[in-house]
């Protein structure tokens, strides 16, 4: 039986991807219960977050 997951956990996921750190079993885990849909809205999500800090930060840097 195949258990669907959250789209936190489809979130969580995604993070782990940005910072490459991902156990195989993670990952077997990930592909067997995670959400298409909720991956795609996830990377988008994690991907503006990401965008959105490093530009705090260079306005920032460039500020002073």
């Amino acid at each position: 039986m195949k258990k669907k997951s959250s789209f936190l956990q489809s979130m969580k996921a995604v993070l782990w991807g940005f910072l490459g750190v991902r156990k195989q079993s993670g990952l077997q885990e990930d592909v067997a219960s995670l959400s298409f849909v909720h991956i795609i809205i996830a990377g988008v999500i994690g991907a503006l977050i990401f965008m959105s800090v490093l530009l705090l930060i260079v306005k920032a840097v460039v500020s002073h």
